[in-house]
């Protein structure tokens, strides 16, 4: 676990005492950390950059070196900003709910995945998504989201070869047009499966 992870972890911990972040609630602690990361990428003028990631730890150390409760005090804001929005963009779908309405969806995702894998530069685009999201007010969940509406739209185009530039703009475009919808609507925008078995407690 790096530093990054641990403060979040406390922050949230602050938030929720009943979170259980190394079990269960793990997912919560990965999504918020991604978060944070995409969050000061955009705010540093870091998306896009090759060596983002290790400017980006460099630029919190020293930060956390020379001014650990500014630091502090960022967090606990933006994790009780982040943790609202969790619950609100986040929903647990038990068993089939809602499977009719989300089939053509994931039908849409699958069918775009083997195109995805195939796709050169796709952590540029999913930063493109990722800043589009935070320009526009959404942090939570911002590269699952990204990743989602990006093959949502390949699938949608019916893309087959990541050379066919003009409909991987295509998508793109579109992708970008409904990240920043989806930052101006509310409820949620997550849906986490759960097998039904889960919450059947033993007899």
């Amino acid at each position: 676990m790096n530093f990054v992870e641990i403060m979040i972890g406390e922050k949230l911990k602050e938030a929720d005492p009943a979170l259980d972040l190394m079990g269960s609630d793990r997912k919560v602690l990965q999504v918020a950390c991604q978060d944070f990361t995409n969050y000061l990428k955009f705010h540093w003028n870091l998306i896009g950059k090759e060596a983002s990631q290790c400017e980006l730890v460099e630029r919190l150390e020293n930060l956390f070196r020379e001014d650990p409760s500014e630091l502090d005090g960022f967090l606990t804001v933006w994790i009780g900003i982040w943790f609202k929005k969790w619950k609100e963009r986040v929903k647990l779908l038990i068993g089939d709910q809602n499977a009719s309405r989300w089939s053509k969806i994931s039908k849409n995702i699958s069918n775009a995945e083997p195109v995805w894998k195939r796709i050169e530069n796709k952590q540029e685009l999913l930063e493109i998504v990722v800043a589009t999201l935070i320009k526009n007010g959404e942090i939570c969940g911002t590269e699952i989201l990204s990743e989602n509406l990006l093959k949502m739209e390949l699938g949608e185009k019916g893309v087959q070869d990541p050379s066919d530039k003009e409909r991987v703009f295509t998508a793109v475009n579109d992708a970008l047009r409904k990240a920043r919808e989806m930052a101006q609507s509310k409820g949620p925008l997550i849906f986490v499966k759960i097998d039904k078995g889960y919450y059947n407690t033993p007899s």
